[in-house]
């Protein structure tokens, strides 16, 4: 499909209808974006464009919709290995005007982040310094595009701290998929927060809260699978999830990008692999639209013969899909 306006790594996505709302990240290392580009699912088109507020982060976003507002929580501000922001906010996607929420208790990086039963739920992601992975579990009450409360409630810890997983609300259910703990991190004493190389454990784990508000585990993914925020879709009662990041080579140490597609039955609660992406992908943007799996942006593998990551690409794809029942 015709290639996204820039290439992004670390962006963020919500799908409203038959449009992808495609936010931020990095085009290099050194470079980030502050601005929203939007995908026509039923004239396969780029389109518009507009600018974030100046204050909110560059990429690793927390980010939900109730269908006509995106709510965006808290990520890192600006290139390299930056630090976090707490500053969070919400786009009217009709009017295309921005407020401002009530800030987080402190920052997070890439907080698993979803709307459930009234909740705005900010879950995990990673500690200020970008490598220590965060438990802590806040709610805020929203409504509308408005907060209905000052302050962020503390809720249950979740199980497995860290980042770059997806966060699914689906039959009523609160599911956590995937993830890591530990990220790269600023060299210390780097004037430009120079992202250094820091040991990361990629897992398997999928959370599900439940009517008690207490965390069980779920059947976990076929691999270790991070870098998944947005990568994710639901369709006819599963949840469809592409590419990712999986244990680093055991030689090379290097990081491994996912290529497979994945599905979790939820009539079944099992997984299984239902296709190959064109090449492995993370941070890919993932909507369904009309029988259609689409992705688009991320950071692809060095061949078909590498799986470690290269190039920051601006591609768009799209597949028939057919699910296992």
């Amino acid at each position: 499909m015709a290639n996204a306006p820039v290439p992004r790594l670390d962006g963020a996505a919500i799908q409203i209808k038959d449009l992808l709302y495609v936010f931020a990240g990095y085009e290099t290392i050194d470079l980030v974006h502050s601005h929203v580009d939007i995908y026509n699912f039923t004239d396969n088109t780029w389109g518009e464009r507009f600018d974030m507020p100046k204050e909110m982060a560059h990429s690793h976003l927390g980010m939900v919709t109730d269908g006509r507002y995106i709510y965006v929580v808290t990520g890192q501000y600006g290139p390299q290995c930056r630090g976090p922001t707490a500053r969070n906010f919400v786009l009217d996607t009709k009017t295309k005007q921005w407020q401002d929420m009530p800030p987080l208790p402190v920052p997070r990086y890439a907080p698993a982040t979803q709307l459930w039963r009234g909740r705005l739920h900010v879950m995990g992601g990673s500690k200020e310094n970008r490598h220590t992975p965060a438990l802590e579990h806040w709610s805020l009450a929203v409504k509308d595009g408005k907060a209905l409360e000052k302050e962020w409630r503390p809720e249950i810890p979740i199980p497995r701290g860290g980042p770059h997983r997806a966060c699914v609300v689906v039959n009523d259910q609160l599911l956590i998929i995937g993830g890591q703990e530990g990220d790269f991190m600023a060299k210390p004493g780097s004037p430009i927060f120079k992202c250094s190389r820091r040991n990361e454990i990629v897992y398997d784990a999928v959370y599900m809260l439940d009517d008690e508000m207490k965390w069980k585990a779920l059947p976990p993914m076929p691999k270790p699978d991070s870098h998944i925020e947005f990568a994710w879709a639901i369709v006819n009662n599963s949840i469809v999830i592409a590419g990712g990041t999986t244990e680093k080579h055991p030689t090379t140490k290097k990081m491994v990008l996912v290529g497979e597609v994945f599905q979790f039955n939820l009539d079944t609660l099992t997984w299984s692999v239902i296709g190959k992406l064109p090449y492995r992908v993370k941070t890919t943007l993932v909507g369904f639209w009309n029988g259609w799996l689409y992705f688009t942006s991320g950071q692809r593998d060095r061949g078909p013969d590498n799986p470690a990551p290269k190039k920051v690409v601006a591609d768009t794809w799209r597949t028939k899909l057919k699910l296992n029942s």
